[in-house]
């Protein structure tokens, strides 16, 4: 484990030679501001080193060279339009990346801006899609003292102790911050936030390229202590009628700006591609030994979000703070009233597990941290009111009665009535809007759905009306059908960009609920995972919350969703086979026949159709699924079964037998759904030895997470750039299937690698912004990204929801009670016919070094 002072611990936790005092220790001690318990921390002088990105290597570049060439020029025409392509690796930030950042500002849905742990404001994400990664360093707060002295200027960072001078310590968290005075005389202090904006935009309202307006609001609580004074607007050239060398020239003569400032009015709207500013300064006096505490704010309000195809909806906030631009007022207020109230709410949250004293530290730090997505992942969050103007146009976008994809094929004898589409798009009777999340900062999708796979345990455990709400959209989805073409750039043939049955990958791009699946790169409809995924999704969020309605609401796009992946199993054998390509999430990786990963995900999904249809009264289409699952599952063992582990695919190629990381990733919602393991325990439990063994520890002895493939003879599998991979989000998931099977040990080794790898100040410096994936020699590969978010499932599965806790226990024999006698015998002759012969559990203890 890694050792504790690598955390911020007020009692014991500090280091001999740290910068503050015992004496000023004790007084934090006693203030309501000082840092928490445990915190992520760094020094201002911490090395921000540059972050390298990965490389593909000249086989891979050879393989690629064609797809990259249709990718260019897709961009290209995109670009023409002056849209974003989805994936764009060609177009490199200016600011290149660093081990610099912060936590992020903002709210849900609300747009964001980051800090770096300097005190920079940077990260700018309020126009969705959009980023302006580079820091805007007029945006600051500065220090003062009497008599007349700059002492401190670029910014501070936050959870951190800063030395201004011998006789001063400043502390902050978030823009709440202490001065402490150890000195012996009483001394006068400025603090002063600064505030304009150079990118597109500008302090008032006005926007680039016909985006809605957005109004920035700063302030300081002024109270018996602190004086607060402003500057409505200055200017950082010489054409502004106060300039910015003005200000601080009066600020350093009188530690204060005019009172009367306050009856000047508000600042004028800015002119597109102006820099206008603001300042905020509060002073206070400390007295020796004293302290005093100063709360800064700062709000924005763009109540409007408008997507690059025209549709535009009010962010969700707008239910209760109104429309109105200037409402930034409103809030900025807000946060200064209430400031206390919300830390409190959120320690009360966050306590039962900070105080939990079986979790190793390190897991606490990153477990909250790791939220810093659903603020700075380009979240949207809009007031579903604000949809009832396409409410019409979705109606009127009924399947066409000559349609040659019907909803149901009545060969199958489908349990889904014919019905028409309805789509629920205001659907919204748990009042919680509608909510966006991208797939990553560097892919430009809106909830991409084989990703939020991973990443919706946080949502589930957290927001779970949310989740609800998101399942419900791929559920329409799943009845929809987008007859328009796209060119797939990975072959280049032509498609239909949205299939009936198909389980959209993503919500779009431009105009997201409404033109689907912006990735393109594969034909999603052939993908193999995304189906499974949506039914073991439905199923794990419907035994969770216990909400019938919306096992309901779903229920014809599961039982559509399962159909529609029978046309995967080429011989009838029950089990689906990949076809050749990288059909599934790894996009990179190509899967052949019978495949780990996608095979455990088909036999999960029909166990969780098969629960979710006797549930809700479906007792034929449950046995029907019980019957394909008794049927499959011999097959899947029978192929891939080696005796220790279950071989990537079927095919003949050497990456075959592959240890695949995620090869239990069916199992893992199983388990995590309360339903009967999909194999024998002790089978469970010696794969995921393998691949801890392999995968895990042979791997930098365990300290850069679990690598996607490795080879039975211990060497990284280099089939191409996703097998050599680890993904972040895929270690936590497989950390929390460790967990469900009662491997904590193991579990919590594979998962610390990621926060030693990118959390810890020996590591490679990606907290707050943790990739999809690094390689072994740590470079990543896109950066700010959704599936990191599962590190939640493994508290999932540390604390499961009640419902699950008190599910009635099924042992995997009595799955045969939902099967007719006849149709259980003609089972048990096929599975007899089928057993593999290689077993390495002639006794119920577990013994992986006989496999």
């Amino acid at each position: 484990m890694v050792s504790g002072n690598m955390f911020y611990r007020r009692k014991r936790s500090w280091r001999a030679n740290d910068l503050v005092s015992r004496s000023t220790l004790q007084l934090l001690d006693f203030d309501d501001g000082s840092p928490p318990e445990y915190a992520w921390r760094r020094k201002l002088s911490s090395h921000a080193n540059r972050l390298k990105e990965f490389n593909v290597t000249f086989r891979e570049a050879f393989k690629m060279m064609k797809l990259g060439l249709r990718l260019w020029s897709y961009i290209r025409e995109e670009a023409s339009h002056g849209r974003k392509a989805p994936i764009d690796p060609f177009t490199r930030e200016s600011d290149r990346p660093s081990a610099s950042q912060g936590v992020p500002l903002g709210g849900m849905g609300s747009g964001s801006i980051s800090r770096g742990f300097r005190g920079e404001f940077k990260h700018w994400q309020i126009i969705p899609g959009s980023c302006e990664m580079s820091a805007v360093m007029a945006n600051q707060f500065s220090v003062t003292r009497n008599p007349a002295m700059m002492v401190y200027h670029p910014g501070i960072g936050n959870y951190e102790v800063i030395v201004l001078h011998t006789m001063h310590y400043f502390l902050e968290r978030g823009l709440s911050m202490m001065i402490v005075n150890t000195g012996k005389e009483r001394a006068k202090v400025s603090l002063v936030m600064t505030w304009a904006v150079d990118f597109p935009i500008i302090l008032a309202v006005t926007t680039a390229n016909g985006n809605p307006p957005v109004t920035f609001a700063v302030a300081a609580c002024e109270n018996q202590n602190v004086n607060v004074t402003v500057l409505p607007a200055f200017g950082l050239s010489g054409e502004s009628s106060i300039t910015a060398r003005e200000m601080w020239g009066t600020l350093l003569q009188d530690g204060c700006f005019d009172r009367d400032n306050f009856s000047a009015g508000p600042s004028m709207p800015s002119s597109l591609g102006d820099t206008v500013c603001a300042a905020v300064c509060a002073s206070t006096w400390v007295e020796p030994n004293g302290r005093c505490t100063v709360v800064f704010s700062l709000a924005w309000s763009s109540p409007k979000i408008k997507f690059k195809k025209g549709n535009e909806y009010y962010r969700r906030y707008t239910k209760f703070y109104g429309t109105s631009p200037r409402s930034a007022i409103n809030l900025v207020q807000d946060s200064l009233m209430k400031y206390k109230h919300w830390e409190e709410e959120i320690d009360k949250w966050q306590s039962p597990i900070l105080h939990d004293e079986r979790l190793p530290e390190w897991y606490k730090v990153i477990l909250f941290n790791e939220l810093y997505f659903l603020v700075a992942g380009g979240t949207v969050w809009i007031d579903s009111e604000s949809l009832m103007d396409d409410t019409n146009e979705m109606l009127n976008s009924r399947l066409p009665e000559d349609s040659d994809l019907p909803l149901c094929d009545s060969t199958r004898k489908s349990a889904v009535p014919l019905i028409g589409l309805t789509p629920h798009i205001i659907d919204d009777r748990e009042n919680v809007g509608k909510f966006l999340y991208l797939e990553g900062i560097e892919y430009f999708m809106w909830c991409t759905y084989d990703v939020h796979f991973y990443a919706s345990f946080a949502l589930l455990e957290l927001f779970p009306k949310i989740e609800l709400s998101i399942q419900r959209d791929f559920a329409t989805a799943v009845l929809r059908e987008d007859r328009s073409r796209v060119r797939f750039l990975a072959d280049g043939t032509w498609g239909t960009r949205k299939v009936i049955g198909a389980v959209a990958h993503d919500l779009g791009a431009h105009d997201p609920w409404h033109e689907l699946n912006a990735y393109n790169i594969h034909d999603t409809s052939r993908w193999k995972d995304l189906n499974p995924k949506f039914v073991l999704q439905v199923y794990r969020d419907f035994a969770a919350t216990c909400d019938m309605s919306f096992g309901k609401d779903v229920w014809p796009a599961v039982c559509t969703a399962m159909e529609y992946m029978e046309q995967f199993d080429h011989d009838g054998d029950g089990m689906i086979e990949n076809d050749g390509f990288p059909d599934q999430t790894y996009d990179a990786w190509t899967v052949r026949g019978v495949s780990a990963y996608c095979g455990c995900l088909w036999l999960a999904a029909l166990q969780a159709a098969a629960a979710l249809a006797r549930s809700l009264g479906h007792h034929d289409y449950a046995e029907r699924c019980m019957v394909k699952f008794a049927k499959a599952k011999p097959v899947f063992e029978a192929k891939l079964w080696n005796g220790s582990y279950f071989n990537y695919d079927s095919g003949t190629s050497y990456n075959s037998r592959s240890i695949h990381a995620d090869q239990l990733a069916g199992q893992w919602y199983t388990a995590s759904s309360g339903l009967p393991p999909l194999f024998d325990e002790d089978r469970i439990k010696c794969t995921l030895q393998k691949i801890f063994d392999y995968n895990v520890m042979r791997v930098k002895g365990g300290r850069m997470g679990a690598v996607n493939g490795m080879h039975p003879n211990g060497k990284v599998d280099e089939t191409c750039m996703q097998s050599r991979e680890i993904w972040t989000g895929v270690t936590y998931s497989l950390a929390a299937t460790m967990l469900l099977h009662g491997m904590d040990s193991q579990a919590f080794t594979t998962a610390e690698g990621i926060f030693i790898a990118g959390w810890s100040e020996e590591g490679y410096g990606y907290w707050f912004q943790t990739p999809e994936a690094w390689t072994i020699d740590g470079h990543y590969r896109s950066l700010i990204y959704m599936r990191p978010l599962a590190i939640w499932a493994m508290q999932y599965a540390l604390s499961p929801p009640r419902s699950i806790l008190e599910a009635p226990k099924v042992n995997t024999m009595d799955r045969t009670s939902y099967i007719s006698p006849s149709t259980l015998q003609f089972l048990q002759d096929s599975v007899r016919k089928m057993t593999p012969k290689n077993s390495c559990f002639g006794s119920n203890s577990l013994n992986c070094d006989e496999c």
